[in-house]
């Protein structure tokens, strides 16, 4: 581990400092913030970014990809924005740049900066963070620059400090911004690992050693488990689980499933497989990209002549091989979830196999993942989860980790930030626990900016920080869009097509109506025979009685529909009425 250099940062009580959180308080994903040095109205000041991050949609979003950060703020400050830092490379801190990057016209800021964008991270995170933004084609609008453990880059008027931290993902950092008005910490994802898998052990000498120095302004720090008592347990230990698991599982073939970007956990899945004299083979691109990276960079080691291609599994008896597979939080198109409904190309589940999900669901997606299980289940596997045997251990500090942090780094304010407000609120309460007052305990939402002062740290305003819908493209759906769908998955929808003709004033053709999910048409012909009847006839009324317009025909026909649909089924699908002239 390269040591820091001895510094000293300049302090000026005149130069205030801003935090804006743009995502990732409240929920789990989308973490993203800025750090500005400099007043608001100075056109020197310097703007950074931490993390960039994407949240996966929960099932109520009606068939949205991925939901992003609003990147108004950013986009209002482009060329202000001097570079990105990252924590880690999980997709919740890196998976929104690709979309930050795109052109004004998609919701995005890269026509808006006439020079590359730097970002900054541990190579691994630039590597897990390269695969999606060369897939996008946008590698020309940033530049990216790898940093040691320990590293102090200057950016603008800012010396960002890059200290390792054990997470589940390699090579993942705290973030110490050196500014004008002290010290502020930015946890980043962790764990206390005492016994990690790679000997990289979180730098807490060093947060100590700030903390006592310089001393330290502001910390923002993981909430996530803050709610679960003692400490995370580590990572090491799940090694010694599946050593035993593959013994006692000779003989059956073992498909494993963890995060693709854990490849601490896919080395000691690679361990005890290779130690049983198995091959491995990869199920999943995302999964076979990220190994090979984490080969190329020394991450983790598995001999060559044990990795085989997934089309070689039938070569080998059930139990010389193990697959090391996606689809850990129950996704329904990958490796696992095909796997669960009989539909993998490559393989087809027998009681000959033991599936083993190395991983926790995260929050939101418990119900995919039972699914998943079930599947399995079904297929005759053996399924080992979480829930049975100790095959996972969590990435993220539990109380008695968060309370050894905070008498290290002893802050003069908090903020709980990365989780849902439950965790935050838990955070903050050992936050008080710990010894900070309570009047310097803040808690916050997306969208609001604190500024640190001589006088302390204080909101200050709100920006623009709603959730951005990815489907298909970025900035095509939006709330409006997202009703209508709610609104069809719970009530249907009718469509009610007439022909008129407006210089005569007579119906033509029709009513013909349309319903998908409101009734099953044919074997509701009466009911629906009755409303075409009752909707000509309000259309025949307001053509008698002079009316004209095509839209105040439809919402004649709107009213019609809608009451009688109301009147006889106490439901509410969303009419939609289509009068054509003739």
């Amino acid at each position: 581990m390269s040591k820091p250099q001895p510094m000293t940062a300049t302090l000026n009580p005149k130069v205030p400092v801003r935090v804006v959180f743009l995502g990732g308080l409240g929920e789990i994903g989308r973490n993203c913030m800025v750090i500005e040095q400099g007043a608001p109205d100075d056109p020197d000041r310097t703007m950074m970014l931490i993390d960039c991050g994407l949240m996966f949609p929960d099932p109520h979003h009606h068939g949205i990809d991925l939901i992003l950060p609003d990147f108004t703020y950013l986009r209002e400050n482009a060329e202000r924005l001097s570079a990105i830092v990252l924590t880690h490379g999980h997709e919740d801190h890196i998976g929104a740049i690709q979309y930050l990057m795109r052109n004004r016209s998609e919701g995005g800021l890269g026509d808006l900066r006439s020079e590359p964008l730097p970002v900054y991270g541990s190579a691994l995170a630039l590597g897990l963070a390269r695969n999606r933004i060369e897939e996008a084609g946008l590698m020309s609008k940033i530049d990216m620059r790898p940093v040691q453990d320990g590293q102090q880059v200057d950016i603008g008027s800012l010396l960002v400090e890059f200290i390792p931290v054990t997470h589940s993902v390699p090579h993942a950092h705290a973030i110490a911004v050196h500014t004008a008005q002290g010290i502020v910490l930015h946890s980043g994802d962790f764990k206390i690992d005492l016994t990690p898998v790679d000997s990289r052990r979180a730098d807490l000498a060093r947060i100590g050693q700030l903390a006592k120095n310089e001393g330290i302004r502001l910390l923002m720090s993981d909430s996530t488990n803050a709610e679960e008592p003692g400490y995370a347990s580590s990572e090491t230990n799940v090694g010694g689980v599946l050593r035993s698991l593959f013994a006692q599982e000779r003989g059956r073939r073992i498909i494993t499933a963890s995060f693709a970007s854990h490849l601490h956990r896919i080395q000691q899945i690679a361990d005890a497989a290779v130690g049983e004299g198995r091959k491995v083979a990869t199920l999943g691109l995302s999964m076979k990209k990220n190994i090979r990276l984490g080969l190329d960079l020394g991450v983790f080691t598995i001999p060559e002549s044990s990795l085989i291609d997934i089309e070689e599994i039938g070569k080998y008896k059930p139990g010389e091989v193990c697959i090391i597979s996606t689809g850990s939080q129950g996704e329904p198109m990958s490796a696992l979830g095909l796997m669960a409904r009989g539909e993998n190309k490559w393989l087809q589940l027998g009681e000959d196999d033991t599936v083993v999900l190395s991983s926790h669901a995260i929050p939101g997606n418990e119900g995919s993942v039972n699914k998943v299980i079930d599947g399995l289940l079904r297929r005759g596997a053996h399924v080992v989860h979480s829930g049975v045997m100790d095959v996972h251990s969590t990435g993220h500090a539990k109380a008695d980790d968060i309370k050894t942090y905070l008498s290290i780094v002893n802050p003069e304010w908090f903020v709980p930030i990365h989780g849902e407000y439950r965790h935050m609120v838990a955070n903050a309460k050992l936050g008080e626990l710990m010894g900070v007052p309570t009047d310097r305990v803040i808690e916050c939402e997306d969208g609001d900016v604190l500024e640190l002062s001589s006088q302390g740290l204080a909101p200050v305003g709100r920006v623009p920080a709603g959730y951005l819908y990815v489907d298909g493209i970025v900035g095509d759906v939006g709330q409006g869009v997202l009703r209508d769908r709610q609104k069809l998955s719970e009530e249907g929808v009718v469509v009610v097509v007439v022909t008129v003709d407006i210089q005569t004033g007579k119906v033509l053709v029709g009513p013909e109506i349309i319903t998908r999910g409101w009734v099953y048409a044919p074997e509701a012909e009466d009911l629906l025979d009755e409303a075409c009847d009752i909707i000509a006839a309000r259309v025949e009324k307001a053509l008698a009685d002079g009316v004209r317009d095509v839209e105040q025909l439809e919402r004649e026909v709107r009213r019609a529909a809608g009451k009688f649909v109301s009147d006889r089924t106490k439901r509410k699908p969303m009419i939609v009425p289509v009068v054509m002239e003739a």
